[in-house]
């Protein structure tokens, strides 16, 4: 039986759908039908798993490869990296001589999983370490100078910043007055000078040839130690101990990689895939608690990684402590570590609540920007744990890049999130190279900045100047990517199992979208208030009852036209997922769009 339904690919257009329920077109992921029908023939896999594949840009020749990504094949040398080298020797150094080594850390997912990576790595090879994670309210985001001064106090002599570092000019110079030597491990966009350290390792310097540009922190940190270990193995300094087996810490990569939301390709995408088959044997006592407090009994995805893993770890930067993360993630205790995740679990519920009285207030401003192409909404006193998240829900909501801005005492600090195209990040580097804005950085997709009051209504004129064009365009032409036409009949429990060999996916490896064709409502049921369930009865399936799910979607236009074209014939776009309820798997349709059939 074929997996994918007949379907007309001489246009790139779905089933004639120009404008749907969400106001998109469908197009196909790709038209190459020659590439699919190679790459099923030559690799003996369905014809489905092969029209995912070329439509993500896999050559016949490198389909082998990305079906079982591994390091082996992946990983680079990490000297390859600027400044590599000049940090693994002084880290040897440091070794060698028996000093203390400090770790600066991030409070997000990506800074907690790097500075547990760095420190359990250490600490494998007897290196006393001390670590430091800001205070997101108190002290805001990456190095300060109390808190190199208060490392360098607790007998610290050398400082690894995680996650940060990259343009932190003054808190670095303050270090390297105060006699303690700094290497910057970062991934965000750094600036024309350099600050100053004993070395830089980021792909995103400006000055780097990398092609490793899309690494998290945490990938950037796992290179750090693969390279550190290479050179203290090349010393012997193994000859009489055990060598740490660094394929453990993967499990730690993949959570950071996949929580911050970088590209899953290249080396990304080995780690993520190899790391999550590490975190399933949950030998992380941290990562099993925080299973355990999710009461998740499943095998582990990216899913899993982002939506429910993450968010926990996040939550004490957020609104708690934010230490508790990097605690939870190097803590061998299981006792300690089942606590530290009920708190941070305690403490995620806070974050949502918190999250839904600012997302509320958030979404009536940037109602009244309309006119605007960048939406940016502010207020005293929102709390800047959760304006991060909110820009997200402002951006998936209007289309457009948003920026949220919270006030404390006419000071404010921001999150901005971007849609594809846009990039937010180096809009930001060039207003803080202008003196618009206090300061800031970020990625294409993610960034931060902060800013005055008085400072907002000019840099908002120069977003919409600088990436006007851009987001009106991705706003007006809108397109939904679909992967192929989903036989109703292949909807079987196998189906999310073969799809999931196109897998881990993520950012720029989406999950693979389905289009079922002419079917017709038979059944619809509003479920807590938000969601619909559907019983459907699709042309290609007669005599059978296919069941799907489209959440959030009750006062929606995708909710008004399942609800009310009941019996009418429509296409649905989604989503097959694997389930688990009462221990017994089952598979389902997840819609995301609709529209009516003609």
């Amino acid at each position: 039986m074929s997996l994918s339904a007949p379907c007309d690919t001489t246009t790139d257009t779905v089933l004639g759908v120009q404008r749907s329920a969400s106001g998109q077109r469908w197009k196909w992921r790709t038209l190459d039908e020659r590439a699919v029908l190679a790459m099923t023939q030559k690799l003996a896999i369905p014809d489905l798993l092969a029209r995912v594949l070329v439509g993500r840009g896999v050559a016949l020749e490198e389909a082998e490869d990305f079906l079982n990504p591994t390091l082996r094949t992946s990983m680079p040398d990490p000297s390859h990296l600027q400044d590599m080298d000049k940090a693994v020797a002084r880290l040897v150094q440091a070794v060698e001589r028996g000093e203390t080594v400090g770790v600066f850390g991030d409070y997000d997912v990506d800074g907690a999983t790097s500075s547990a990576l760095m420190c359990q790595y250490l600490h494998a090879i007897g290196v006393p370490c001390e670590t430091y994670i800001p205070d997101r309210m108190k002290e805001g985001y990456g190095p300060n100078e109390a808190a190199f001064l208060w490392l360098k106090e607790q007998g610290v002599s050398l400082v690894a910043t995680v996650d940060c570092g990259a343009v932190s000019f003054e808190p670095l110079a303050a270090a390297k007055a105060a006699g303690l030597d700094v290497i910057v491990l970062d991934h965000h966009m750094g600036a024309a000078q350099l600050p100053e350290a004993v070395a830089v390792v980021n792909p995103n310097r400006l000055d780097e040839t990398s092609p490793c540009r899309y690494l998290a922190a945490v990938g950037v940190t796992f290179l750090t130690v693969v390279a550190l270990n290479r050179a203290l193995r090349e010393q012997g300094f193994f000859k009489d101990k055990q060598e740490p087996q660094l394929l453990d810490y993967l499990d730690l990569v993949a959570l950071g990689t996949v929580c911050d939301v970088v590209p899953l390709t290249g080396l990304n995408r080995a780690f993520v895939k190899q790391g999550l088959q590490v975190m399933a044997q949950k030998k992380n006592p941290g990562i099993r608690a925080l299973f355990d407090a999710a009461r998740l009994d499943e095998t582990p995805g990216t899913y899993h990684a982002g939506f429910i893993l993450g968010p926990r770890i996040n939550a004490g930067g957020r609104v708690g402590e934010s230490s508790l993360g990097l605690k939870l993630l190097t803590t061998t205790d299981p006792e300690e570590a089942a606590t530290l995740a009920a708190r941070l679990s305690q403490y995620n519920a806070e974050r949502q609540a918190i999250e839904a009285c600012v997302l509320d207030e958030a979404m009536a401003l940037a109602e009244r920007q309309d006119n605007r192409a960048v939406i940016i909404v502010e207020k005293e006193g929102w709390h800047e744990g959760v304006i991060g998240i909110v820009a997200g829900r402002l951006k998936e909501k209007f289309h457009r890049p948003a920026a949220v801005v919270a006030f404390r005492e006419g000071a404010g600090k921001a999150s901005a999130r971007s849609v594809p195209d846009v990039d937010f990040g180096a809009a930001i580097a060039a207003a803080r190279t202008e003196g618009m804005i206090l300061g800031g950085g970020g990625h294409a997709m993610a960034a931060g900045f902060s800013l005055t009051r008085e400072q907002l209504p000019a840099f908002h004129d120069f977003l919409e100047a600088r990436l006007g064009a851009s987001a009106d365009q991705y706003r007006h032409n809108r397109n939904l990517s679909i992967d192929a036409c989903l036989n109703p009949d292949a909807v079987t429990l196998e189906l999310p199992d073969i799809v999931a060999q196109a897998g881990p996916f993520g950012q720029a490896n989406p999950t693979p979208r389905f289009v079922l064709a002419h079917c017709r409502v038979m059944a619809a049921d509003v479920l807590k208030e938000s969601h619909i369930r559907l019983t459907l009865a699709c042309a290609s399936r007669k005599g059978t009852r296919t069941t799907a799910l489209a959440f959030r979607s009750v006062g929606t236009p995708l909710g008004e036209l399942l609800l009310n074209h009941r019996g009418q014939p429509i296409h649905l776009t989604g989503q097959v997922k694997k389930e688990y309820w009462q221990g017994q798997a089952r598979v389902s349709f997840f819609i995301d769009d609709a529209a009516l059939a003609v």
